[in-house]
């Protein structure tokens, strides 16, 4: 089982904040499952407009922590390692359902599952919690690629 803090996440995805959207993994099971943290909090720049009155997590942000969350789980189950100049781009969502807002001081937890792999293209079951709640749930489908000039999504 394989566990990365921050600094870490930082090595192997190409994001950086505001749009790195994963803090910390608890647990990952290469081939399986992964386990990671989004801490949301009021700094969060899209909170100033995202509802002024009552902050929101917008759910494109939480779908796409949950993709972040599966390029890592990608990364680590991937033969032979990542080749350095790869990039995992994010092809497609599926079935995607919100189930309550997420508001700053909330800990997303986010789930991931390989559910197969075929011809370079992963997919994944994905559920984000926050406490024992599911907040959002889909499945993603990603890939990798060797990097061009035009950046990751």
């Amino acid at each position: 089982m394989k566990t990365a803090d921050i600094n870490e996440i930082m090595t192997l995805l190409p994001h950086r904040y505001p749009f790195l959207l994963v803090d910390k993994v608890l647990e990952c099971n290469p081939g399986k499952n992964i386990v990671a943290v989004k801490n949301v909090t009021m700094n969060e720049p899209f909170f100033t407009g995202h509802f002024p009155q009552r902050p929101v997590m917008p759910g494109v942000l939480i779908v796409e922590a949950l993709a972040q969350a599966a390029c890592l789980l990608g990364i680590w189950s991937a033969e032979g390692g990542m080749e350095e100049g790869t990039l995992y781009y994010f092809l497609g969502i599926d079935r995607a359902r919100f189930k309550r807002p997420v508001s700053p001081g909330d800990q997303l937890k986010l789930h991931v599952t390989l559910t197969t792999s075929k011809r370079g293209i992963w997919k994944f079951s994905a559920e984000a919690r926050v406490e024992s709640d599911v907040v959002c749930e889909a499945e993603i489908m990603a890939t990798a690629r060797k990097s061009s000039t035009e950046g990751a999504v």
